[in-house]
């Protein structure tokens, strides 16, 4: 009988405290090996051994690779998505996207920019590979967008934006900077660089500001 007293985990049904807990400690071992060597270069060897699993434990929660991956993703994405919620939800001056650029530069300069962006690296490694995979990533990637988007929308609201700011542009142009900043960073392993591209793009957001 698998872990836990509990029918074959592939299939998607109810677990116990136990399992759930090995699940967990599976797809976090496999999201930060992902982060650091990148998706191709890790195998579920390397997956088992860093959760400190057996081939079985881990099989009877993950079919393959591929369902692993997808595990990561979503945890990746939940991840993402709860702290971009709440750096943005109390912006409500140019000040506070500032601070936002701020923590999301210290988080990089921790690591000497090295490895860039989590949801980041794995499209560009998956989009084109796997289409459950790109649908995902890509729902995430838009959902941050929206995020940004509906902040500026809210400082155009309060009148710290004029009228003419564009919030749709704007949020999507200053996404681009980050993921491109993250690029950037990791290529030079500096995120001084990355410091640069965001400047950039909030330096034409405040170009909108209300005298």
């Amino acid at each position: 009988m698998p872990e836990g007293g509990v029918v074959a985990g592939t299939s998607g049904a109810r677990r116990t405290p136990r399992g759930l807990e090995t699940r967990s400690r599976i797809v976090d071992a496999a999201a930060k090996l992902f982060y650091v060597r990148g998706v191709s270069a890790t195998t579920l060897d390397d997956v088992r051994l860093a959760s400190g699993t057996s081939k079985s434990q881990l099989y009877n929660h993950f079919g393959d690779k591929l369902a692993l991956v997808h595990a990561v993703i979503d945890v990746q994405s939940e991840f993402v998505l709860a702290r971009e919620e709440q750096h943005l939800r109390g912006v409500r001056t140019l000040a506070g996207l500032r601070r936002w650029r701020d923590a999301l530069v210290q988080a990089n300069s921790l690591q000497d920019g090295s490895y860039g962006c989590a949801l980041g690296a794995m499209s560009i490694e998956l989009s084109d590979n796997d289409e459950r995979s790109r649908q995902a990533l890509n729902a995430t990637i838009d959902a941050w967008r929206r995020m940004l988007v509906e902040t500026l929308t809210r400082l155009r609201r309060l009148g710290v934006l004029a009228e003419d700011a564009d919030p749709q542009r704007l949020g999507t142009g200053l996404l681009a900077a980050l993921q491109g900043g993250y690029v950037l960073a990791q290529n030079a392993h500096s995120s001084a660089l990355m410091a640069v591209a965001l400047d950039m793009a909030l330096d034409h957001i405040a170009c909108f500001a209300r005298d």
